[in-house]
């Protein structure tokens, strides 16, 4: 019964296959129409903002965004180029905003001289700022817009 089973099992995955794969061979959803055995066309990137000009979170705990190009930076096992600016030592005088405390931590809590290794290559986190419809509206609003809202309807009005 088992080997019946294993069989059955083989074979309708078999069929599976054949019908995802189509007229033009194997199919997946990920690389659409083009053969396996080919290299897909990657979809051109987005036009990044390069205003510099920081930009407020459309959500609780966003991570900041990058108003800046980031095209050639080098960042690898050699060279952070984002330190260049946003270090704590360089960002008084390059005018950038410095990279946050948690970013010399250690997972342990303890800090540390220079940038922790597990926050180093900052694209892994951080995303360039891209000119681009919004694809949902947001009505976020940060908390500290709705205390100070809240608190103006508490107070009591002075005649």
């Amino acid at each position: 019964m088992r080997k019946k089973l294993i069989a059955l099992a083989i074979a309708m995955s078999g069929l599976t296959v054949a019908w995802a794969a189509g007229p033009t061979g194997f199919y997946d959803a990920l690389r659409g129409h083009t053969p396996i055995l080919e290299e897909p066309q990657p979809p051109p990137l987005g036009n990044p903002e390069n205003k510099d000009i920081k930009r407020g979170r459309t959500y609780a705990m966003q991570l900041p965004t990058i108003p800046h190009k980031t095209d050639n930076y080098q960042i690898d096992l050699n060279a952070n180029k984002c330190m260049l600016c946003h270090s704590r030592i360089q960002a008084a005088e390059s005018q950038a905003p410095p990279v946050s405390v948690s970013h010399y931590m250690d997972r342990d809590g303890n800090f540390l001289a220079e940038i922790s290794p597990r926050r180093y290559f900052c694209e892994q986190c951080h995303v360039v700022q891209m000119e681009a419809k919004p694809l949902v509206e947001s009505t976020f609003e940060d908390v500290d817009v709705i205390l100070k809202r809240e608190q103006a309807k508490q107070k009591p009005q002075k005649k």
